[in-house]
């Protein structure tokens, strides 16, 4: 029975990785509540078990008295001396009582609790191995789901991807392997508790560590990162070498690096910004990809005007704002950001060019606007004026083209007469042309 005692222990030694010295220690703890079951025996007993051979002792902690009321936890002062000669009244002296069949009983009653011990042992095992793992990348495979909640197992245990951890509008397939944030490691009734995330900030550093080799040096350094997970994020990285451009090594030939990263976090936008001590060129970094125009800031307040140009100003802001509360996050300033034709205007109200109260604007636009619909009503005038006037034109043009119609009829009905006229008929005009040149000579 030693015999196959060692080497199961040694056997779960290899498999679990569990020491035998805590097999040893869970299997003493498991006998003596077997003991105590089986035996009725007093309170205070102790097992022990021989490191080299494997015998089993099983010990009772009993008091010394002069007259004994109860066997099961005092002796007598004769009996004691047989185990310790130099015990005295009121001294706790440990008897051996290891029963003949403890063994078979042992046996039988201590494997639960063996069990148990084990898998206790193996939850410590695996809460040691990954509390110090917290802010690490791992790599697992989506088991299953609960309530929005992806299981994802990692090989030795499981880890929980909560659903506000989620990357917002991702999709998880069941047998998928994904790559996660290590965010706490916690320990339960039922083993350590390990919650992982995908959106976190510092997910995206870790990945930039893990594809960009001079980060993972020390050579590039990232100072400040902002992220809303799923559609934009913002890097701040400096270089430690003159020779390295840092927005260059983070992008990666063709942008091979950033556009790895950007796969992996399912198509979210990154921008890399470099980082400087100087406020002003920090912010107008910070705002990429738009362009700025100057940068006034308020040390007291830690706040920032930022002048971009009119193009530039939807640029800055982004969709709904996204831009610069992205560059106020990564700065840690409040950003204030304004167009040049809007900074122009605030800079004449603010010296009394323009010092109109919004009353006085308000009743300013609306007669504006009447003067714009006064011209406006005129301008259709004049138009229809002009659509009268071609009309008129135009019948002229049609009465003149008429006439000349008439004209030209007129006179291809003459054309047409002459030639019907007979030869003859030229006759009597000869004659009265004669007559009237002999009456000139008389």
């Amino acid at each position: 029975m030693n015999k196959d005692l060692f080497a199961a222990l040694e056997s779960l030694e290899k498999e679990k990785g569990i020491s035998k010295e805590i097999l040893f220690e869970a299997l003493e703890v498991a006998l003596v509540s077997a003991y105590k079951r089986n035996f009725q025996s007093a309170p205070a007993v102790s097992v022990t078990i021989d490191r080299e051979t494997g015998e089993i002792k099983v010990f009772s902690q009993l008091k010394v008295v002069e007259d004994v009321s109860s066997e099961e936890m005092e002796v007598s002062l004769y009996e004691a001396r047989v185990y310790d000669p130099h015990c005295q009244i009121g001294d706790i002296v440990e008897m051996d009582v290891t029963p003949k069949e403890f063994g078979r009983i042992a046996a039988q009653t201590a494997k639960q609790v063996v069990i148990q011990r084990i898998r206790e042992a193996e939850r410590e095992l695996i809460f040691e191995s990954f509390v110090d793992r917290t802010e690490e990348v791992i790599t697992g495979l989506v088991r299953r789901f609960e309530q929005r909640n992806v299981i994802i197992d990692l090989g030795r245990t499981e880890a929980v991807l909560p659903v506000d951890e989620q990357i917002p509008h991702e999709r998880y397939r069941q047998g998928e392997r994904v790559k996660t944030f290590i965010l706490d490691v916690k320990k339960t009734t039922k083993g350590p508790q390990i919650i992982v995330t995908r959106t976190h900030t510092g997910f995206l550093k870790r990945l930039f560590e893990m594809e960009v080799p001079e980060i993972y040096e020390g050579i590039v350094e990232i100072k400040a990162a902002a992220r809303e997970a799923g559609h934009r994020s913002k890097l701040a990285v400096i270089s430690h070498n003159q020779d390295i451009d840092p927005v260059g090594a983070c992008v990666g030939p063709k942008g091979s690096r950033v556009q790895a990263i950007s796969n992996e976090l399912k198509g979210e936008k990154i921008d890399i910004v470099k980082w400087s001590e100087e406020p002003e060129e920090y912010i107008a970094n910070a705002l990429s990809p738009a362009k700025v125009a100057s940068v006034a800031v308020d040390y007291n307040n830690k706040g920032a005007s930022v002048i971009v140009p009119d193009s530039q100003l939807s640029l800055a802001i982004g969709k709904e704002g996204q831009n610069a509360r992205l560059a106020a996050r990564i700065t840690g300033w409040k950003v204030d950001i304004s167009s040049e034709t809007q900074h122009t205007e605030q800079s004449l109200s603010a010296i009394g060019l323009s010092g109109e109260t919004d009353d006085g604007r308000e009743n300013e636009s609306s007669e504006t606007e009447q003067i714009a619909a006064e011209e406006q009503a005129e301008e259709v005038e004049e138009q229809k004026e002009e659509t009268e006037e071609q009309t008129e034109e135009t019948e002229e043009q049609t009465e003149e083209t008429e006439a000349e119609k008439d004209t030209a009829e007129d006179e291809v009905g003459t054309e047409e007469t002459a030639e019907e006229m007979p030869a003859g008929s030229e006759e009597p005009a000869a004659k009265e042309t004669s007559e009237e040149d002999l009456l000139a000579d008389d």
